[in-house]
């Protein structure tokens, strides 16, 4: 008879999990012994270069013997992102396990319903600056305010429909997944200027950050850690081979998604309100080394 997984009979919900993190991280879970809701917008393959769909990771799980269901949702939508809590919690109960992965990273988004499917890929950006992608003058508020739907107002809104079960039921824990990008271009002056980098995304990190300490600070009394967790260095996944064609160093999406499982078990008396690095989970023994490249 096999060893019952590190998360046996618990009950999770990973967002943007249709394909790389969030699908290696939603199967890392299962495998463990979580039942897992699987929640993306990507319901078909929309574009050759970004493969992957909520069912394909639900399959994935079936076969391998764990338990999984499909929920679609636009985490820009509040009504979406409710929705979506609520038919998770339906279908395998209280949920006591939550990862917030979503993230706008790419260009495009899948069709919605009743809109023609593209065959040229994903869909242009109508605002997208015409000076250097990034420039505080020409990047749309529209932008900033959409990266931050996705990224963190879902986040917060889940975090809030998750934690009265939770504390209820003396247990759970959340891992917000972040970037580096919310940590650039830190502190001038600077010796090379000019392009500040992703705004809007690393402000949606920076300000996830900040989420996760202030809700880390309330929920400590109750024993559910709440901690950001970093990759140490380029994953490959299908969004960064899109956003990084040339890029080819490229860390483990399997061994970020064991770091996600530890800092899910952590102990809150010992480890939340933490922004944490993938490595420095996996090898403690090194050290704390932040940012390992490329």
């Amino acid at each position: 008879m096999s060893k019952p997984g590190r998360l046996h009979e618990r009950a999770a919900l990973v967002t943007g999990a249709s394909r790389g993190l969030g699908k290696a991280i939603a199967v890392a879970i299962a495998a463990e012994g979580a039942a897992v809701a699987v929640v993306a917008r990507s319901e078909s393959q929309w574009h050759e270069r970004l493969p992957g769909t909520i069912h394909e990771t639900v399959h994935e799980i079936e076969a391998k013997g764990g338990r999984a269901v499909a929920v679609a949702a636009d985490l820009s939508e509040l009504e979406q992102v409710e929705s979506a809590f609520e038919a998770a919690k339906q279908a395998l109960g209280p949920i006591d396990l939550l990862v917030n992965n979503a993230a706008l990273t790419v260009p495009g988004r899948p069709p919605r319903n009743g809109e023609p499917r593209s065959k040229s890929g994903p869909r242009p950006n109508t605002t997208k600056p015409t000076a250097p992608f990034g420039s505080v003058l020409t990047f749309p508020l529209s932008g900033l305010q959409r990266h931050l739907a996705v990224g963190l107002f879902a986040s917060y809104r889940l975090m809030q429909l998750a934690l009265p079960d939770m504390i209820e039921c003396s247990q759970g824990a959340i891992v917000n997944i972040s970037s580096a990008a919310g940590l650039m271009p830190g502190p001038g002056p600077y010796e090379s200027t000019g392009n500040p980098g992703p705004i809007a995304y690393g402000g949606n990190k920076a300000a996830l950050h900040h989420l996760t300490q202030c809700i880390a600070v309330e929920m400590q009394p109750h024993g559910i850690p709440v901690n950001a967790l970093l990759p140490s260095a380029a994953i490959i996944t299908p969004g960064n081979q899109y956003a990084m064609p040339n890029n080819t160093d490229w860390a483990s999406p399997e061994d970020f998604a064991e770091a996600t499982i530890r800092v899910l078990l952590a102990d809150a008396s010992e480890t939340t309100g933490q922004i944490l690095w993938d490595q420095d989970v996996l090898h403690p023994e090194l050290g704390v080394r932040g940012w390992l490249g490329p």
